[in-house]
């Protein structure tokens, strides 16, 4: 997947309704009416949101008589955690800083005073 493909996906995700949705779709394909009466906004919004993840990528649909069924399809998400993958490493390091400074910390405040400490 490329920068524009994972920019896309990134951009859907940035919705709390459209991350919503895919937190619904995680455990297999539902029914647009179904994933609409999760919510409390109108079925035309679920269905502008469900386009927007479905040109991101992130959802495939398909036509079964009436309905049409959304699915999760991971890639985008596959492509997004490959690309921040080198930042896991930037963060591992700070924070595995931080866990020492914050250990030090507690070591000095829980050791009692010694002559040299005193005033």
């Amino acid at each position: 997947m490329c920068y524009t493909s994972v920019v896309e996906a990134l951009a859907a995700l940035a919705d709390p309704t459209r991350r919503r949705l895919l937190a619904l779709l995680r455990d297999g394909e539902r029914p647009a009416g179904e994933l609409a009466g999760r919510f409390a906004v109108s079925r035309p919004a679920i269905s502008r949101h469900l386009r927007v993840l479905r040109e991101a990528g992130l959802v495939s649909s398909r036509v079964e008589g009436r309905r049409r069924l959304y699915a999760l399809d991971p890639a985008p998400l596959r492509a997004i955690d490959d690309w921040l993958d080198p930042y896991r490493d930037l963060w591992a390091q700070r924070l595995d800083a931080l866990d020492t400074e914050i250990a030090r910390g507690r070591r000095s405040r829980a050791a009692p005073p010694t002559d040299g400490d005193r005033p």
